[in-house]
């Protein structure tokens, strides 16, 4: 039973991503890993708010938090103190970030997964070149660029702004982040590399219907009832009770709801950047109904045979 669905697993991530749609164009470096490309987590999230790891470690956020601050706590004792600042539900408008010939200059920060607008992502900043960052983000804006990165095709182009919401800042100058996915960009020049990549981006909005008649909320409908049922399909196989999903889109419109559905996708992060780079929302959603068309197709064989042969 395993074998089989690793085998439709992996048929299913070749046929998808043979078509290709990321294509790298800048030829950075980071030392930051890659993740593990897997089945999109939809299927094991059900629908929930992604929950990234931090880039190095590769551990949950609170895992790794936690066991930090117990690190530092047997070092210090009880004199360690840790500053936090308050959370901010609705932050002010930050200040201008520097522009050049329409250009505006953000600094970045290559990471193994995809950010989407709107996305919520928790972050541990130790490597120094980082800190620093940190301590000048505090001091100016709050925000910098997310842009994927893997060990295969480098750095992307195209990234997502991740705005602080949350710090906390330890007594041996590590953070902990929590921030929020905001306005897609693309790269347009490297400013600097040391000691952190600073670069004058533009930003990407989606263009308008090429069709006046499409109706986007009949597509974004439509990519609601898939994620419902791979939800359902998802728990009958995991023995978890198949009760009615929960209103998945929230009152979204097409184009926020269409970022949210790519940040179900964890463990494509190639696929993820595809969609984040579309400038088309009707693409975008019609791409991610496919995907999901797919997963429930899989689902469903996966289910019948766990049907004929239950001990699998």
């Amino acid at each position: 039973m395993a074998v089989l669905r690793q085998f439709i697993q992996w048929l299913h991530l070749r046929d998808r991503f043979s078509h290709g749609g990321c294509n790298p164009s800048m030829p950075l470096t980071s030392e930051t890993p890659p993740s593990a490309t897997g089945f999109p987590s939809l299927v094991q999230r059900q629908g929930k708010a992604p929950f990234y790891v931090d880039s190095c470690s590769g551990r949950g956020f609170k895992k790794v938090r936690a066991a930090a601050v117990a690190s530092s706590r047997a070092r210090r004792a009880s004199s360690v103190r840790v500053r936090c600042s308050d959370e901010r539900t609705t932050p002010p408008p930050p200040p201008e970030l520097p522009e050049s010939n329409g250009l505006v200059q953000l600094p970045l920060f290559p990471l193994p997964l995809v950010l989407f607008p709107g996305a919520i992502l928790p972050l541990q900043i130790f490597e120094f070149r980082y800190r620093i960052m940190m301590h000048t983000l505090l001091q100016t804006d709050l925000r910098f660029g997310v842009i994927y990165t893997d060990n295969v095709s480098g750095t992307f182009n195209v990234g997502c702004v991740g705005e602080v919401v949350k710090h906390e800042r330890l007594v041996d100058d590590r953070f902990f982040l929590i921030c929020k996915g905001q306005e897609r960009f693309r790269i347009v020049n490297v400013v600097r590399t040391k000691p952190y990549l600073v670069a004058e981006v533009q930003w990407l909005e989606d263009r308008p219907l090429d069709d006046p008649q499409e109706d986007l909320d009949a597509l974004a409908v439509e990519v609601e009832n898939y994620m419902k049922d791979v939800i359902r399909l998802s728990n009958r196989l995991n023995g978890k009770p198949e009760k009615e999903s929960q209103d998945l889109r929230r009152n979204l419109f097409p184009t926020p709801f269409s970022f949210f559905v790519g940040s179900t996708f964890e463990g494509a992060p190639r696929e993820q950047q595809a969609l984040l780079e579309l400038e088309d929302t009707a693409t975008r959603l019609k791409r991610e109904k496919e995907t999901l068309r797919n997963t429930l197709n899989y689902l469903t064989a996966a289910s019948a045979v766990k049907d004929v042969f239950p001990s699998s």
